[in-house]
């Protein structure tokens, strides 16, 4: 589909294939949580702006580069949590601004309680960041939001997706690009994505 990326790396699909055992503990889900959002980030931001850099080597002047965008990552509460220190490690220079949405358990649908995003959009790019693409209620409520709040580029970052959530983000904001691990067979009756991995929330916190 256009404009969803799903990484083909042998490592992301190593590292997500001990992410969704059963067996994995807290612990070690959210190394692995860590370790395929670096992946994501370095293929997600493949088209970041460069502005000249230069700087001296022991040898001689060196025309370099440095990242002209400016940066927001926006992680959905509470999941999203554990993909923002991996792109810090990687991006020290992003902001990180959050939003709370939880879903209806009746109505499958996105309420919003909490938004720290600061009065003006001062960035280029912002990041949405959440492990799990199922329904794209929060998702597409996350984009309404910072669309409203006057952000111009917009990505979305999670590990895995169901058809039905990736449709309907595509429908509603055709001009996100979408940047996953997998894209899973399906959402069960539950609306939780099938396989998958369960809880993304529960699983990195030891909680459920």
């Amino acid at each position: 589909m256009e404009q969803v990326y799903v990484s083909s790396h042998p490592l992301v699909q190593h590292k997500l294939t001990l992410l969704r055992r059963v067996e994995t503990e807290p612990k070690k889900f959210r190394e692995l949580v860590r370790e395929i959002t670096q992946f994501l980030i370095y293929e997600a931001t493949a088209d970041l702006q460069l502005t000249d850099k230069p700087v001296e080597t022991p040898l001689a002047p060196f025309a370099g580069k440095e990242i002209g965008d400016r940066i927001g990552l926006v992680p959905i509460l509470r999941a999203g949590l554990g993909m923002v220190e991996p792109v810090l490690e990687m991006i020290p220079t992003v902001r990180v601004w959050h939003l709370g949405l939880y879903r209806d358990s009746k109505t499958l649908e996105p309420i919003a309680y909490y938004n720290k995003l600061p009065p003006q959009a001062d960035v280029d790019l912002c990041l949405i960041l959440d492990p799990m693409l199922a329904t794209a209620g929060s998702a597409s409520a996350a984009v309404d939001v910072l669309k409203e709040w006057g952000a111009q580029r917009i990505k979305f970052l999670g590990l895995i997706a169901a058809p039905e959530g990736v449709k309907r983000l595509r429908e509603a904001h055709p001009d996100v690009p979408i940047h996953l691990a997998a894209l899973d067979e399906r959402l069960n009756d539950h609306a939780y994505i099938v396989p998958g991995l369960g809880d993304a929330g529960d699983r990195q916190f030891g909680t459920g």
